[in-house]
């Protein structure tokens, strides 16, 4: 029983959460609350070996409380009993005491929260109120006092980073739409007209147009165009032949969701407005009706501080959004309160003099015209639930979107879902959950694509949250794009994507992740910015065939964080296989690496960060070179001794703890990685605009590696150029 237990500790209850993976220790903070990191405590079994017992975890939904307990045992019938759920298996332990050879774990209890601790740690409970309830199980002893190798805390807690003395983001300043109203399009001679004056008798022509999109769109013939005059359009639109809409040249169209508000009565501090019957399905994950999951990071909705994400309801005064609350007792300036069993709306700003506007359509814009083209056009205010996937959804291959806003969708404003769409300076804002959505959305290209401010109803970060989530598609590229200031993470490819490229682009000040790389394959990012994203700069999770070369790390938690864990493409059945793709694919096995890791410029974490390169293998299998991780060409700063560790590399089944080295030099003479890696310590290596200094800048012909052909062909730079970090 060698295998670290993580725990992490509820500071507003006191309950803990222990755990055999590091990655769900790390979610635990974000999702739930468990932000103290206590460490590794103490040890147990990864796997069942003879003589020891099967550990459950149990959850109580209700009271927000786990326990962890010897399956089979009075404590776990008491738990099951008391309203617990049963996770299963955890880790393994023994359920007695070996004389002289084992330490028992406790459980404590207080106010109905239960806490393991050894008995040491539990002398101080007891001290302030906790009381030992049982023993839980038996681990091995603690060793005599001695020096131990370090065991480094993989990941760490993930408070808002601290200002960066190396400048401001680097964000991709041309990414997105031009303003609603601002795109100009030529019309050809046979074009049909829409206008907010028209109807729908109308023949279609300049001179005589009709009064909706739908009627436009019907009366136009297949690869025709469609031309909407400026104003607001309160409908759903279907595309179903292929066809273009487009705004009339530098006039602004919406497509808008919600419709004006009037009638409100004061009442009390609140103001009301009776019989509103607009009602929208609220169900929790992608299956209509479905309860959502009480199991940590499948649970769409943390129902003690956001209850209300999944909720659809939207309100706006003067075009700014208020926030949904459960009751009416909580409604103040800037929320709004639907009690549905009276029909009567609340809201507590002063709507006297504004314009107030709610919610009343679920879906803006579903195109199912293959090659169909949609540009200079907004869309804002609908309200799908989670099952309806986005506002907008691209149901058919080669459609292509440009200069499009998509603004203040409830849950997910645009969906791909086909292939060979481009995404042309196109800006996804506001979203209530996600950003952006793809599944089989093969050779996709986004360029100029803005993705920001989304999840603002809080949605946990996972199971899906943030500004893009891609899975089972193949050949994505990403060029000029921004996703960035999402509560989330900014970027996340999950589930077996395959043939990615991120160039020239920004993934900053996202709460989460900038990039997250989860169970897909091959991906080649380059030219790119992460800056002071609350998690990683990069994420790489059992994905292999990935190429990092000359992007700038700055201000994030850990910047590169390259991990593989137990999970392995050997279940045809598996969820995150691609359906489409015959089984078993050599080239998606979802292990780890190679990784190659050239040219980058890692700079100043934050304080939640505990090393600049971190690679680790939970499932202690391999080590950093069986994984086929290398780097070399790279330029490390710490304007401060802290991180203590430059760098965390696995040593597989040689040792289950990593080795942990303090400075560059270490780092080379063990390993024999980055021979032409260079470290600053007590100095800024860019500037504030995250440009290199002029000292970095002078060595960099000599640090750098030549920029191999592939490489140079996927991102758009010559082979065979020396430079550090972005261009």
């Amino acid at each position: 029983m060698d295998d670290p237990l993580y725990q992490r500790l509820s500071p507003s209850t006191g309950a803990s959460l222990v755990t055999p993976w590091a990655d769900e220790a790390k979610a635990a903070s974000s999702q739930y609350g468990y932000t103290t990191d206590l460490g590794t405590p103490f040890k147990a079994s990864s796997s069942a070996s003879s003589g020891l017992s099967a550990i459950h975890r149990l959850w109580n939904p209700t009271t927000i409380d786990f326990t962890d307990v010897v399956a089979g045992s009075s404590a776990f019938t008491k738990a099951r009993s008391a309203g617990y759920v049963d996770q299963g298996v955890r880790y393994y332990a023994l359920a007695n005491a070996v004389s002289g050879r084992t330490q028992p774990i406790n459980s404590y209890v207080k106010s109905g929260k239960h806490r393991l601790a050894t008995a040491t740690t539990g002398k101080t409970l007891e001290a302030s109120g906790w009381k030992l309830d049982a023993v839980a199980f038996y681990v091995p002893a603690a060793p005599a006092a001695s020096t131990p190798a370090p065991t480094p805390t993989p990941v760490p807690t993930t408070p808002a980073p601290p200002a960066v003395s190396e400048g401001t983001t680097a964000s991709n300043g041309s990414a997105g739409s031009l303003a609603v109203g601002s795109a100009s399009y030529p019309a050809p001679s046979n074009a049909i007209y829409v206008s907010t004056n028209g109807n729908d008798g109308n023949s279609g022509s300049v001179s005589s147009p009709v009064r909706t999109i739908n009627r436009g769109l019907a009366i136009a013939p297949t690869g025709g165009t469609v031309v909407v005059r400026g104003g607001v359009y309160r409908e759903s639109v279907t595309i179903s032949k292929q066809v273009t809409l487009q705004n009339y040249s530098k006039e602004a169209v919406w497509l808008d969701g919600s419709t004006p508000v009037s009638g409100w009565v004061a009442d009390g501090t609140t103001w009301r407005k009776d019989g509103w019957t607009t009602r929208f399905d609220h169900s929790p994950t992608y299956t209509q009706g479905a309860k959502d999951s009480t199991v940590p990071y499948w649970q769409f909705v943390n129902p003690n501080t956001y209850p209300m994400a999944a909720h659809p309801d939207q309100v706006f005064v003067n075009g700014s959004p208020l926030q949904q609350v459960k009751s009416k007792s909580l409604v103040k300036d800037g929320t709004f309160y639907l009690d549905e069993g009276t029909s009567k709306l609340y809201i507590g700003s002063n709507p006297s003099g504004k314009t107030v506007e709610a919610s009343t359509t679920v879906k803006a814009l579903s195109i199912r015209g293959a090659n169909s083209v949609v540009r200079g056009i907004g869309v804002r205010r609908y309200s799908p639930s989670v099952f309806h996937i986005a506002s907008v959804t691209i149901e058919q291959p080669g459609v292509q979107l440009e200069n499009v806003v998509i603004a203040d969708s409830a849950t997910t404003g645009l969906s791909v879902q086909r292939e060979k769409v481009k995404l042309n300076q196109v800006t996804v804002t506001g979203s209530g959950m996600l950003g952006i959505h793809g599944r089989f959305a093969d050779n996709l290209t986004m360029t100029k694509v803005l993705s920001t401010k989304n999840n603002d109803e809080h949605f946990n970060l996972a199971p899906v949250s943030g500004g893009a989530k891609f899975g089972a598609s193949r050949g994505i590229t990403v060029v000029n794009s921004s996703f960035s200031g999402n509560y989330g993470h900014g970027f996340w490819e999950d589930v077996s994507v395959y043939n990615s490229v991120f160039r020239q682009s920004d993934f900053s000040d996202n709460t989460g992740t900038g990039l997250f790389l989860e169970i897909s394959a091959k991906v080649v990012v380059g030219d790119s910015t992460f800056a002071r994203n609350q998690e990683f700069g990069i994420k790489v999770n059992n994905t292999s065939n990935v190429k990092i070369w000359n992007n700038t790390f700055v201000g994030n938690g850990r910047p590169l964080n390259i991990v593989q864990d137990t999970r392995r493409n050997t279940n045809r059945y598996d969820q995150a296989v691609d359906p489409r793709i015959s089984w078993p694919d050599p080239e998606m096995p979802w292990t780890l690496g190679p990784v190659t890791v050239r040219n980058n410029v890692i700079a100043n974490p934050t304080t939640a960060a505990n090393c600049l390169v971190c690679v680790e293998d939970y499932s202690a299998t391999k080590t950093a070179e069986q994984m086929g991780v290398t780097f070399n060409g790279n330029v490390y700063g710490r304007a401060t001794s802290k991180p203590t560790w430059l760098a965390i590399w696995s040593r597989g089944k040689v040792n289950p703890n990593p080795y942990v080295f303090t400075t560059l030099a270490a780092f080379k003479s063990t390993t024999g990685q980055e021979a032409r890696g260079r470290e600053y310590v007590g100095t800024n290596i860019v500037d504030g605009n995250l440009k290199l200094t002029s000292a970095v800048k002078s060595v960099e012909a000599s640090v750098a590696e030549a920029l191999p052909s592939d490489v140079a062909t996927a991102i758009g730079r010559t082979a065979g150029s020396r430079t550090l970090g972005r261009w």
